[in-house]
């Protein structure tokens, strides 16, 4: 098939750090090239990809101190799309909600999958107005804040089978916390179950924008307090496996309707046991007392601290091949495309006998 997968601008695909849509559309793009379809990716122009690269920024947005404003990036690249639409059989766009008025016309073989919070008020009316879109969820949780819309699929993510290495010992001891400082996230939590179980808690995260007066007031000064945490920042893949593997859990505190938690099946093929709030998508992600525990406060984590024994960690990295490999998810998508009911089998023949080609220069 003949695939165009639009991807954020905010990072490159794969993100050099953090950046979790970035990550799964880049692992989505690689696996689909390697089973020989031609795919596109609209990105920013640093992204790397054995497919067909249409740049769409220089470099990511996030990346770039001379960007205030992503929104006209994001228009241009859609202009872009729209205009080389007639070139694919299928359009998969991850983008959440730009692009919905630029694809009427062509909908039914469109996919769009959404990878963000869907309980903010503001979204429903939205996505009532769009009924034909093709929507796919990526946990069964995230769908329950809208109305009646046109889903075709829940899709879990899914990583690479040797991108994170397993560790049968998680040698090192401390409890590891992954992703982003925010709110809700709850990064205090993550201190404070640490404190209560004794052991130290190593943070590997982002500070955003957005975020920074949180951690300024907040979690910075929980951090100079409590002598056993150690902030360690932004790390890549290359650190996450050792970041990950040496440590006896993840904490997972999530205060929010999580969509998914990309960090937990981070976690399961290094063998490391998640410990997580029950919230959003964790009873879909975490096995209770097989891939960690699910929990309601910092008492009932501080308890299960103590558990972690229990935990096979060399089960926890078979339940991550058997669920959460890009294979798995690649297939699910497949099967999701072929179904699509405006989905063309051979967009290259039809672009031919138009006699139209195919246009890959940069569009800003």
């Amino acid at each position: 098939m003949k695939i165009a997968q639009v991807a954020p601008l905010t990072e490159r695909c794969p993100p050099r750090l953090y950046g979790g849509t970035e990550r799964i559309v880049s692992y989505l793009t690689e696996e689909l090239v390697r089973r020989r379809h031609d795919v596109t990716l609209f990105a920013s122009g640093d992204s790397k990809t054995t497919g067909m690269l249409t740049r769409c920024s220089d470099m990511a947005l996030r990346l770039n101190p001379a960007v205030k404003d992503h929104s006209p990036y994001y228009l241009v690249m859609l202009d872009e799309v729209r205009r080389r639409a007639h070139e694919f059989d299928v359009l998969h766009f991850h983008i959440d909600l730009w692009h919905f008025p630029l694809v009427r016309e062509f909908a039914d073989r469109t996919l769009t999958t959404l990878h963000g919070r869907l309980d903010l008020p503001d979204l429903k009316p939205f996505y009532a107005a769009f009924p034909e879109v093709p929507l796919v969820s990526i946990s069964e949780s995230q769908r329950e804040p809208l109305p009646p819309v046109n889903w075709v699929g829940t899709v879990p993510h899914g990583l690479p089978r040797d991108l994170l290495r397993f560790n049968a010992a998680g040698k090192d001891g401390y409890l590891a916390f992954l992703g982003r400082i925010s709110p809700e996230k709850r990064p205090d939590h993550a201190i404070e179950i640490a404190a209560r179980a004794g052991l130290p808690l190593k943070i590997a995260a982002k500070i955003d924008k957005v975020d920074r007066a949180y951690w300024d007031v907040v979690i910075a000064p929980l951090v100079a307090r409590h002598g056993n945490v150690e902030f360690i920042g932004e790390i890549n893949d290359t650190q996450k496996a050792e970041f990950l593997g040496n440590a006896r859990a993840l904490l997972f505190p999530i205060d929010s309707p999580e969509p998914f938690g990309l960090v937990m099946i981070e976690a399961m093929p290094c063998g490391t046991p998640v410990i997580a709030y029950r919230a959003g998508s964790v009873p879909e992600v975490v096995e209770q007392g097989v891939t960690g525990f699910i929990v309601k406060n910092e008492d009932e984590a501080a308890v299960a601290v103590r558990r972690l024994r229990e935990i096979d960690r060399a089960h926890v990295r078979e339940v991550f091949e058997r669920r959460f490999t890009v294979e798995r998810m690649v297939d699910d998508y497949l099967t999701i495309y072929r179904n699509l009911p405006g989905a063309r089998r051979d967009a290259a023949r039809l672009q031919r006998a138009t006699g139209k080609g195919t246009s890959l220069q940069a569009v800003a």
